[in-house]
């Protein structure tokens, strides 16, 4: 029997942070939770545990707030509408209901209170088993297509050791929307080792073009650096304030300049976006939304 992967050894556990509160899509978030809601006919969610799942996650931890409970009963198998699908011989349809519950295990951390990105993932600590070396965090508003960039983060990993993020070459006129990040080269080209980090610089003070993107794989270390940093703004803890305290100290930090494309699930165009986008490409729905769209923009 062959031993575990780089990949198996590097992500076992991964975190999606979840608790806000969806204002951007309100009123559909007073009672439906953002992640819940449907790309084409599949929740954001879905696609950010199956991506972790694809690259090796064996748990999920998703960190909600008091009241958003649905988020992880989605993950729960539903026996009673398996048992009628089946007796209709809805194989298809059974197959999507029990893709969820499949990918991995599931459990929930209570962030109760909003206080920051770096906060939410210090609530997942105390379900990490002490062998979670590293984690992976998968923030659920980002799709990145296409999926596989948490594997070749954990290849990076195991070469250099450390906490890897990922980041997108974006035009300089860009860059003041996205924390860029202070880097230098390595022997790959797509891959950056990190110095620091400028949050939504002016394009003449930008370090880089190179812009974060939703997905971190963290070496355990960060949990002990959010233990240990000050709140900034709101009183909120920054994740990356956590991993630029780990640089400074010595921790090596790089990138994986992901050369694919993404997808805002955080507010409603974005989301929009995304639905045309994997709708276009559904074998149902393509042919005749294509058709539709360009007769409606040609009007």
């Amino acid at each position: 029997m062959t031993g575990p992967t780089a990949n198996e050894k590097t992500i076992r556990t991964a975190i999606v942070p979840a608790a806000g509160l969806g204002t951007r899509f309100l009123p559909a978030t007073k009672a439906v939770p953002k992640e819940l809601l449907p790309v084409v006919d599949t929740p954001g969610i879905e696609l950010v545990a199956a991506e972790a799942a694809g690259a090796g996650a064996e748990r999920l931890v998703i960190v909600t707030s008091p009241g958003k409970q649905s988020v992880a009963d989605y993950f729960e198998t539903a026996p009673a509408l398996e048992d009628t699908l089946a007796r209709k011989g809805k194989d298809a349809l059974l197959e999507k209901v029990r893709r969820a519950p499949g990918l991995l295990d599931v459990e929930v951390a209570i962030q109760q209170e909003a206080l920051g990105l770096g906060h939410a993932v210090a609530c997942a600590l105390p379900n990490l088993d002490d062998d979670d070396d590293a984690v992976a965090v998968l923030l659920p508003d980002d799709l990145i297509l296409p999926t596989g960039v948490l594997e070749r983060m954990a290849k990076v990993r195991a070469e250099y050791g450390g906490s890897v993020l990922c980041a997108f070459d974006v035009p300089d006129g860009d860059v003041s929307a996205y924390g860029v990040f202070d880097v230098s080269d390595t022997s790959d080209a797509d891959v950056k080792q990190v110095h620091g980090m400028v949050e939504k610089p002016a394009p003449e003070e930008a370090p880089s073009t190179f812009a974060a993107a939703g997905r971190y794989l963290l070496d355990r270390a960060i949990f002990d650096a959010l233990g240990r940093i000050t709140p900034g703004a709101g009183g909120e803890l920054q994740l990356t304030d956590a991993v630029g305290l780990l640089i400074e100290e010595g921790h090596p930090v790089h990138v994986v300049v992901h050369r694919g494309g993404r997808h805002d699930l955080g507010n409603p165009g974005g989301f929009l976006r995304a639905a045309i986008d994997f709708a276009l490409e559904h074998p149902e729905y393509g042919p005749s939304l294509r058709t539709w769209l360009a007769e409606r923009i040609g009007s």
